[in-house]
């Protein structure tokens, strides 16, 4: 399995870190950052700018960010359509929403659907998945909520869906 991970216009630099650290404790393939998602290490920033936001990413992070392949997407709809041409399918991580593409994360097909190539959208906090995006969405996954909250922290949905996409992989 190849799976890249994308963090679309994520706000917390807290929830980058702590989806980096997860992102390399599951072995994921590429970590990608688009849109308004803070970067580590960002040489465009000024130098006490970057320092801040390092320290704060790092924080939770703990040397992930170190460790992993990160790419710094300029144009995620190109980036996304390069990879629907070499095979990946485009999975957005997102509840609440009607559509005819949305699985269960625990559905039973689902592995056989997505395949062995899989790039999977992370979205805002608050908004999710940037709605302009959809359209390069193959498949849909949500979390099956039990409780009384509607949603996960980003950081900990990301966990539970890279979980269960690669729970069956042998890495």
């Amino acid at each position: 399995m190849i799976l890249k991970v994308v963090l679309h216009n994520i706000r917390s630099t807290y929830n980058v870190g702590a989806i980096l650290r997860t992102c390399e404790g599951f072995g994921v393939d590429e970590v990608v950052l688009s849109g308004y998602t803070p970067r580590y290490d960002d040489k465009s920033l000024l130098p006490h700018l970057r320092d801040k936001l390092n320290k704060q990413i790092a924080k939770t992070a703990l040397g992930a960010e170190e460790l992993l392949n990160i790419y710094s997407s300029g144009d995620i709809f190109t980036d996304l359509t390069e990879w629907k041409k070499q095979g990946f399918k485009i999975v957005g991580l997102e509840n609440n929403i009607q559509d005819v593409r949305l699985k269960r994360l625990n559905d039973s097909s689902l592995k056989d659907e997505i395949g062995e190539k899989i790039a999977l959208i992370l979205g805002e906090e608050v908004e999710g998945i940037n709605s302009k995006l959809y359209k390069l969405i193959d498949i849909f996954v949500e979390i099956p909520m039990r409780g009384k909250k509607e949603s996960f922290n980003v950081s900990v949905a990301t966990g539970i869906a890279i979980y269960e996409l690669t729970k069956k992989d042998s890495r």
